[in-house]
């Protein structure tokens, strides 16, 4: 993520608008890939090292700016360690204590300081087979400045242009108080994507239904809140990577900008060209999903199974359910989600609002691997437990009982 020091941006009135780079021009691609180079030859040295190396690339000033970024992203992919053979702290204590009683001795006897001396006599006192220049380099070793790289994620020079033109847009939104975002014509997949991604981050926002299959993504920013703004703010920026795989959208947001907070709009849609760095994985099916989907097809010959179902637009929000059975004889229509993992609280919040605003049209799968105490949690009709994996039988059996109700 780019720190706001490090964020390119020009202004047009109230408007942000993002220097993205082009990430087919070659003079870039040149200048990512030297970047690159020392970061591929980092493991094992410092952070200090590597920024001394770095300074051939970083000029002072403006100009200095994307490549600074570039080098920041970098330092992202990075897995750094303290190496030291003895913990830095406790070191430290006990050399500063023995450096300053073999001062307050020398200056008594009217002798030179010896460090050497004080290094050497600290290793035997401490039963440590370290020697002197050992504890001198362990001394500072959990600063910044000397942690040292074990590994590196590489990727292309054209994929770290792509990922610094979406960390520009995260670190805008990270200063945002309010966002609205449309997404038009895609698969019931890929906003079931979208739709879970804002529960995975925990954003607070409202889903619409909008014409011309598309739908309306209102969220609250981190400037809009009293508290926990970080947090909050990156992962609003986490969500951007999901939005970026869709094809047609429309990102408005209102920023706060500049250290006086000056209202400002920023506006991304799909036609900027930006790359999600994200997998994609909004066609994935989980293999528990699809066993489910091949055993109850094999199986139950009265009911059809859909594993796409389009969203359903409920009075409190949207429902995205992982199933839908259709009874053909008689058009009953109902829905399926499995919990393989969730917290209990959500669980029963979720239940008692489709009880309310769904009633006898959803069975919830809950795996037992992951319950609380029965005495803890309060279902009723339309719920399953299941052991391993959910069994189309017991999943027809709930909802024929829930569609007699």
């Amino acid at each position: 993520m780019l720190t706001g020091k490090l964020v390119r941006v020009r202004h047009a009135k109230n408007k942000l608008l993002p220097l993205y780079v082009q990430p087919t021009d070659a003079g870039l691609l040149g200048l990512a890939e030297q970047i690159l180079l020392v970061y591929r030859c980092a493991v094992g040295r410092s952070r200090g090292e590597i920024d001394e190396e770095l300074k051939d690339f970083i000029p002072e000033g403006p100009r200095g700016l994307l490549p600074a970024g570039l080098a920041k992203l970098c330092e992202d992919r990075c897995e750094f360690e303290i190496a030291a053979d003895f913990p830095p702290e406790q070191l430290r204590d006990a050399v500063f204590q023995a450096a300053a009683r073999a001062r307050l001795q020398a200056a008594t006897q009217k002798q030179l300081f010896d460090r050497h001396a004080v290094l050497h006599d600290l290793a035997s006192q401490l039963s440590l087979t370290l020697t002197p220049e050992q504890i001198d380099h362990s001394l500072f070793a959990d600063l910044k400045a000397e942690q040292r790289v074990v590994a590196f994620e590489d990727l292309t020079a054209e994929q770290l242009l792509n990922r610094y033109n979406v960390a520009l847009a995260q670190a805008i939104l990270l200063r945002c108080t309010h966002m609205e975002v449309r997404v038009y014509a895609e698969t019931p997949a890929r906003f079931r994507q979208l739709f879970r991604a804002v529960k995975f981050h925990r954003l607070i926002c409202t889903i619409e239904e909008t014409p011309g299959n598309s739908y309306k993504f209102t969220l609250d920013g981190p400037l809009s809140l009293f508290s926990s703004t970080n947090k909050y703010g990156l992962q609003l920026a986490l969500f951007l990577p999901t939005l970026l795989h869709c094809k047609a959208f429309d990102l408005r947001a209102n920023i706060r900008w500049g250290s006086e907070r000056k209202e400002k709009l920023f506006h991304l849609s799909g036609l900027d060209g930006l790359k999600s760095p994200a997998p994609d994985f909004g066609v994935y099916t989980p293999p528990e999903l699809q066993l489910f989907a091949d055993s109850f097809r094999a199986k139950i010959p009265d009911w059809i199974l859909d594993t796409d179902p389009h969203p359903m637009a409920l009075p409190s929000g949207i429902w995205v359910p992982d199933f839908k059975l259709t009874h053909p004889a008689t058009g009953r229509e109902v829905f399926v989600e499995v919990f393989g993992f969730w917290r209990k609280g959500d669980i029963e919040t979720h239940y008692h609002k489709l009880r309310r605003e769904a009633p006898g049209r959803f069975v919830l799968c809950i795996s037992d691997q992951y319950r609380a105490d029965d005495n803890d949690a309060t279902f009723g009709p339309g719920v399953y437990r299941y052991k391993r994996n959910p069994l189309p039988d017991e999943v027809v059996r709930v909802a024929e009982l829930v569609q007699k109700l």
